[in-house]
C-alpha cells in the first residue's frame, strides 16, 4: 500500500490514507469509480518533488498506476492525460522523432548545422556544447526562422526554415554562423512525419483516452490538488490535429544539446486536448 495525505478542510488538518501500491487492471467501469472516488478526496498531497511533482505523478500514485500505463483491457488503445487547470504549459501527446529515421536529423543536421551555443557552455556542460530547443508552431515562424508546413498534397508535416524570418535583433550572429555553416537556404532534405506513420503512432498512443482535470493551490506550503472532473475521449480526429497545428494550437518541440537528444515532442495548450475527439463524455464532475 501507498500512503497519502489528503486535506481535511472542515479541521484544517492533514489526513493521511493508503491506496492501492499496484495495480494489475481496471475495468473502464471501474476505473470511473475509482476517479469519482478520488473526487471526492478533496485536496490531494502531491507525491513527487521537482520536476516530477507534477498532478499527473500525483493521480498515477492515487490509481495505482506504474508510469502512465493504464491497467485496464485492451491498454494500448487508452491513454490518461492530466490537465492542471491554472498551468499555461504545453502538454506531450507523443514522441516521435523525424523521418527519414536513417537520417538522424536532429543530431546530424539541425544541431551541428542550426544548433546555437547552450546557455550553460563551460559551466554544467563542455565550452562547445550546442543546443538546438525551441517550440515550432505552423502559424508563424520562430524567432530563428523556422515553421511546421502540413503538406496536405504529399502528406507530410514538415519543418521548414526562412533565413528573411530570423529576428536579426536578437539572433544576428547566430544567423551569420548559419550563412558560414551550411547557407541561407530552405532545408535541403526536410525533416518531416508521414501522414500515415503519424496516424498509426497516435492509433496505439492516442486513440482513446481519459482527460482528467486538476485544480492546484499551496496549503501551509505544499502543492495540493483536486481531481473533480473527468472526460472519456473516444476517437482521435488526425485532420482536427493536423487543423490545430496550422492554427498555432498545437506544435513541434525540438530538445536536444550536443551531450544528448531529449526528444523531440508534439505538443498542444493543455485546455485543448478534448477537441481533438469525435466523442467527449463527462465521467465525473459536471
Amino acid at each position: 500500500m501507498t500512503e497519502l495525505i489528503r486535506w481535511d478542510e472542515t479541521n484544517k488538518c492533514e489526513i493521511p490514507f493508503d491506496v492501492p501500491a499496484h495495480v494489475e487492471r481496471y475495468t473502464k467501469k471501474e476505473l470511473i469509480a475509482r476517479l469519482q472516488e478520488i473526487a471526492e478526496y478533496g485536496w490531494v498531497k502531491g507525491t513527487r518533488k521537482g520536476n516530477c511533482g507534477s498532478a499527473g505523478n500525483t493521480l498515477e500514485d492515487l490509481l495505482g498506476m506504474v508510469e502512465n500505463n493504464l491497467p485496464i483491457p485492451n491498454a494500448a488503445e487508452w491513454e490518461l492525460k492530466t490537465h492542471q487547470k491554472n498551468s499555461s504549459s504545453l502538454l506531450t501527446l507523443l514522441h516521435s522523432e523525424p523521418s527519414p529515421l536513417a537520417c538522424k536529423h536532429v543530431p546530424k543536421t539541425l544541431l551541428p548545422k542550426y544548433g546555437w551555443k547552450h546557455k550553460d557552455a563551460g559551466v554544467r556542460h563542455p565550452a562547445d556544447e550546442m543546443s538546438f530547443r525551441q517550440t515550432i508552431s505552423g502559424l508563424s515562424y520562430s524567432e530563428r526562422g523556422f515553421k511546421v508546413i502540413v503538406n496536405r498534397e504529399e502528406k507530410k508535416i514538415e519543418i521548414s526554415f526562412n533565413a528573411d524570418a530570423v529576428d536579426e535583433s536578437k539572433h544576428a550572429d547566430w544567423k551569420q554562423s548559419v550563412k558560414d555553416r551550411v547557407g541561407l537556404e530552405d532545408l535541403k532534405d526536410k525533416p518531416y512525419w508521414g501522414f500515415d506513420d503519424l496516424k498509426s503512432l497516435i492509433h496505439v498512443k492516442l486513440r482513446n483516452c481519459f482527460y482528467v482535470e486538476a485544480d492546484s493551490k499551496k496549503i501551509n506550503g505544499e502543492l495540493y490538488f483536486k481531481f473533480d472532473r473527468a472526460l472519456m475521449l473516444k476517437d482521435f480526429d488526425f485532420n482536427k490535429f493536423l487543423d490545430a497545428i496550422e492554427s498555432g494550437r498545437a506544435f513541434v518541440d525540438f530538445d536536444a544539446r550536443t551531450g544528448h537528444n531529449h526528444g523531440t515532442k508534439f505538443r498542444i495548450q493543455q485546455k485543448l486536448v478534448p477537441e481533438l475527439y469525435a466523442e467527449v463524455k463527462v465521467v465525473v464532475g459536471d
